[in-house]
């Protein structure tokens, strides 16, 4: 039930890969679009926020939405959204893949009609988690993206920060990319976030989105694990390759194993009910200790895979 593997084939307006609330989750969803060229997607936010995420290709979105939250109601009780849409349209550079190049990226508030078209075709990521609050449709330019170079040894990955609670303003969507070069563990060392405690952790569920390298005509392929935790049952081992996706809604999640020979790309989209929008995480207490090696140890001589005008040093 949380391992979802792309369609190989999908008919005109399906997406190739969707995630709602049906598969098991109650605050996030991912949608993965494969869009010919000149072959247009319209997508209704309903009651969620999304970020267009470019994974290959160019695209350009056109955004309708209402009144944002911050919109005093009229004392009378005259409604006025119709008057106050809004309209939006943003050209997203997009990028060759997800192993080349940081991607710009469209913020599609809740209630809000997009049509996406790509004049060439490509794959484009709609990654969402239900909100209560409609902000702004925005555009985020890849300069601005943070660029993070995590762990070290055979733990360094490479993050691009850009929708992280302290990156991009959201109202619940927590969203990152992360790179790992192949043979190396990734979301190591196992952590979790399924419990609500005010400056330790936070209580959010997840989505993993794999593309996986290949080599020549050899598919690539990696590994995930979730184990339970005191608070969820969650328990996976699985094989993964490009187009699947990991729903993980507690437990303590970690390693992604990245095979030698092929690199390993990930998208997380993450969303709680807490009040605020963090990032607070805890290790699992048998295997937090690999941090504390790590100071004694080179980063990875294949990172970056590549930067963007805010590439930050090395975290943990």
């Amino acid at each position: 039930m949380f391992h979802r593997h792309a369609l190989p084939g999908r008919d005109r307006g399906e997406a190739a890969l969707t995630v709602t609330a049906e598969h098991g989750l109650e605050r996030t969803a991912l949608r993965l679009l494969t869009l010919g060229p000149e072959e247009p997607w319209v997508h209704h936010c309903g009651e969620a926020e999304w970020i267009l995420l470019p994974l290959t290709g160019s695209c350009t979105v056109s955004v309708t939405s209402g009144p944002e939250e911050s919109d005093a109601p009229d004392p009378a009780g005259v409604d006025h959204r119709t008057a106050a849409m809004r309209e939006s349209t943003f050209e997203l550079a997009g990028r060759d893949s997800v192993f080349s190049a940081v991607t710009d990226f469209a913020y599609l508030p809740r209630r809000a009609r997009c049509r996406i078209n790509s004049s060439a075709g490509g794959r484009f990521a709609l990654a969402g988690a239900r909100c209560g609050r409609t902000l702004p449709a925005r555009y985020g330019p890849a300069s601005g993206v943070p660029v993070e170079l995590r762990g070290r040894g055979s733990c360094s990955r490479q993050v691009n920060n850009f929708a992280a609670a302290d990156t991009f303003s959201c109202d619940r969507l927590i969203a990152v990319e992360v790179l790992t070069p192949g043979g190396n563990w990734s979301s190591y060392p196992p952590h979790k976030h399924d419990e609500q405690r005010p400056g330790e952790e936070s209580e959010l569920e997840e989505i993993y989105y794999y593309e996986i390298a290949p080599h020549g005509t050899t598919e690539g392929l990696g590994y995930q694990r979730v184990t339970p935790s005191p608070q969820g049952r969650t328990d996976l081992l699985v094989e993964v390759r490009t187009g699947d996706a990991v729903l993980i809604p507690n437990g303590w999640h970690g390693p992604s194993i990245a095979a030698p020979g092929h690199d390993m790309y990930y998208l997380n989209v993450m969303a709680g009910p807490g009040a605020n929008r963090e990032w607070l995480i805890q290790d699992h207490p048998d295997h937090g200790w690999i941090r504390d090696t790590w100071p004694a140890q080179p980063l990875d001589s294949r990172l970056p895979f590549y930067r963007s005008g805010r590439t930050e040093g090395e975290g943990s």
